[in-house]
């Protein structure tokens, strides 16, 4: 089993795809890092040899990945509402801060739809 950057890496997979489980890496960047240690993008994770691991480990090392990553992107969104920008307060909110509709989509930011009911008329 390969452990990298304190991520089980999926052994049944490629290691292209494979490498995408560590937080930071995509599929560009996973073939890139290929590319650049000389590991074939098609080989499983469970064929990897232990100097392949180790060449992998020493290159995402360098790179910004799990908690670092998270914690960075995390202090960028406080900072966004420390200084009170438009952007900060839609994340305070639990808004889409990308210029996304927000009439008839975003239900996965602003939760369960809440139907309020319309107003009884009085009757004679």
């Amino acid at each position: 089993m390969a452990r990298i950057a304190g991520v089980n890496l999926p052994k049944e997979k490629r290691i292209e795809a494979g490498l995408t489980a560590i937080f930071g890496i995509g599929r560009s960047l996973s073939t890139q890092i290929l590319k650049e240690t000389g590991i074939d993008r098609n080989v499983k994770v469970q064929d990897l040899s232990d100097k392949e691991i180790g060449l992998l480990r020493e290159h995402i090392d360098k790179l910004t990945t799990e908690g670092d990553l998270k914690r960075k992107v995390q202090m960028d969104v406080k900072r966004l509402q420390e200084i009170g920008s438009y952007r900060g307060f839609r994340h305070k909110r639990g808004l889409p801060s990308r210029g996304q509709r927000t009439r008839y989509n975003s239900r996965t930011k602003k939760g369960k739809k809440k139907t309020i009911a319309n107003k009884k008329t009085v009757t004679k």
